[in-house]
């Protein structure tokens, strides 16, 4: 070997060596993780439980109540039952919220998730998911005409799945008018390649459902409803609260929890305040988004 060819190999060897250390030495960039790789996966808190949630370029629309500040009473045998619902006006026009949404899942049919503006202001056709027959019948009797009861599903690339879960506490579903009244709800995970998978819990207590659903699907999204709404003459809450946010952290280290559903019903205990303060003092705050209505996280 030459001196010329043997100083140009090395050369060559001494900038691969820098360019590698350089490389170990720097932390891992959004364009060089292996999440980053994913599609993104897109949430806009509106108010309440009303969520849009965008995976590429289909967005659907979750349990809209899109009435004005104060249109309803309060739910009777409640938390603050004296208070108008919703509590808060919609960060944006009821046209804004609907806009470019391409589906609609309702997780259950309580006035604070499919209300008479929803019903109003959504067009006819608009592909509905709901998690029974029942609430297919009402919504059809509505006039919506393109309503599928979700059992797991394809649309328009994403995979949708139906969590089961309960609506309240076992103490509660023993009194028949009291399970009648709370119904059924479900949770919804989607899933779609190249996306982080993400979990709608939605209005349920912690079951083995959930803990199926996070143990099976490995979600990389939680999306809680935590206000811990009460009912008058019970103990706990017709759904999730903080112990549940500390256990979804807990249970899904891996993943980022949502926290939603609160702020704008009368019988929701749990503030957002609350709430931050709570996660700051476990110590997960990095782990948990709470936001604000109107508000969008990009994952």
């Amino acid at each position: 070997m030459t001196m010329k060819t043997l100083a140009s190999s090395l050369a060559v060897a001494l900038s691969l060596s820098i360019a590698a250390t350089f490389a170990h030495a720097q932390p891992a960039t959004s364009a060089t993780s292996a999440s980053a790789t994913n599609e993104a996966v897109q949430l806009q808190q509106i108010r309440n439980a009303t969520v849009k949630i965008t995976y590429g370029d289909t967005t659907f629309l979750i349990d809209p109540m899109l009435s004005k500040k104060g249109t309803y009473p309060g739910f009777d045998n409640t938390y603050r039952s004296n208070l108008r619902n919703p509590l808060v006006d919609l960060p944006m026009s009821e046209k804004d919220v609907i806009a470019d949404v391409d589906a609609v899942i309702i997780t259950h049919t309580h006035l604070d998730h499919w209300d008479d503006a929803a019903q109003q202001l959504l067009p006819k056709d608009i592909p509905l998911f709901v998690q029974n027959l029942a609430d297919a019948l009402m919504i059809r009797g509505q006039g919506f005409t393109n309503v599928r009861v979700l059992s797991k599903a394809e649309f328009e690339g994403v995979t949708l799945s139906q969590i089961g879960g309960q609506h309240g506490t076992d103490e509660m579903y023993a009194v028949a008018e009291v399970a009648t009244a709370l119904g059924e709800a479900m949770g919804v995970v989607f899933q779609s390649p190249g996306h982080d998978t993400l979990y709608l819990v939605g209005d349920t207590v912690w079951r083995d459902e959930v803990d199926m659903a996070l143990a099976d699907y490995a979600p990389q999204i939680v999306l809680i409803n935590a206000g811990y709404a009460m009912m008058n003459g019970f103990d706990g809450s017709i759904i999730m609260g903080k112990e549940d946010v500390l256990r979804a952290a807990k249970t899904a280290p891996d993943a980022t929890i949502v926290a939603t559903h609160m702020d704008a019903i009368n019988h929701m205990a749990l503030t957002r305040e609350e709430l931050q303060s709570y996660v700051q003092e476990k110590g997960i705050a990095d782990r948990v988004e709470i936001p604000e209505d109107g508000a969008t996280l990009n994952f």
